[in-house]
């Protein structure tokens, strides 16, 4: 990674650590423009004929927003484009590892013009960025203290993990085989707290599904529940997480295993394939 890839060094630093620890400042994107135009995943083929319903999106987004800014977070919403109808997953662009942050590189045409309003965003905001060279998006990134977990999917490429590790000379790299029809690392495994993480087994190679039974303590998700994005909730800090309502059984083994939960209605941003995880990339984790 060269240095002309490299901003001005930012007098605004960023810091994340973990996926749990309380959130203070996250980068959004209302989905103002938000429709299925070609479907690039999964979730998307199955709601292609149906589509969003955007009026009720950007109410749900809205009330997300609030939530959030009523538990302290800064919210700052990035300048949105009609031409990029999948800008509301901010997380897919960019992600921080400790004082680091990272430009994805996008694999799809569809979202490419995405990572240049961020990095538009940062310049004029002077944050120090690294751009990744090829493929890689944030969704197949969790970030465990000195430890990266990387979803080997059809959105990351070997070449990039590579260059991460040159990058990060000090973090563990473990590298999670996936299923080729699931989308992001995200959407089937995501830490909550330092020893509990959600799972769903069956999209995971079996041997990288070991590696994290020996490390975490597994909520396990049903098909039904992964399909409506149970793993990809978001986590504020202090055991609060924010997830669907239409995933009781999940949202049961949280409380029990002592989380509180916050459930928020998502159903129309969830139709693309995301959902609160994947609209937020955090900034600021104190």
């Amino acid at each position: 990674m060269t240095n002309s890839n490299i901003s001005e060094i930012s007098k605004e630093k960023c810091f994340c650590k973990n996926e749990f620890a309380p959130l203070k400042k996250v980068l959004t994107a209302p989905p103002l423009h938000m429709q299925i135009d070609e479907a690039i995943n999964e979730t998307q083929k199955f709601y292609i004929r149906e589509n969003i319903d955007r009026v009720e999106a950007r109410r749900q987004y809205r009330y997300f927003i609030q939530v959030l800014q009523e538990k302290g977070v800064k919210v700052i919403e990035l300048p949105v484009k009609k031409s990029l109808p999948e800008q509301v997953f901010t997380r897919d662009t960019g992600f921080v590892i400790g004082g680091k942050l990272f430009i994805s590189s996008m694999a799809e045409n569809i979202r490419k013009g995405e990572t240049a309003i961020l990095k538009k965003w940062l310049k004029d905001h002077n944050i120090y960025y690294r751009q990744l060279p090829s493929k890689m998006e944030g969704g197949d990134i969790i970030v465990e203290e000195d430890t990266l977990w990387i979803g080997m999917s059809d959105r990351t490429s070997h070449q990039t993990i590579k260059s991460l590790k040159k990058e990060l000379p000090d973090y563990t790299i473990n590298t999670v085989e996936l299923d080729s029809n699931v989308l992001h690392l995200d959407c089937v495994f995501n830490t909550v707290d330092r020893d509990t993480a959600i799972v769903y087994p069956p999209a995971i190679n079996p041997d990288s599904y070991r590696l994290l039974r020996s490390k975490f303590d597994l909520i396990e998700v049903t098909s039904d529940e992964q399909f409506h994005m149970g793993p990809n909730v978001l986590s504020i800090g202090n055991k609060t997480v924010i997830s669907l309502p239409e995933n009781k059984q999940l949202n049961r083994k949280l409380r029990s295993s002592g989380f509180h939960v916050r459930e928020i209605p998502f159903s129309e941003i969830i139709k693309s394939g995301g959902s609160f995880r994947c609209c937020t990339l955090p900034l600021v984790r104190k």
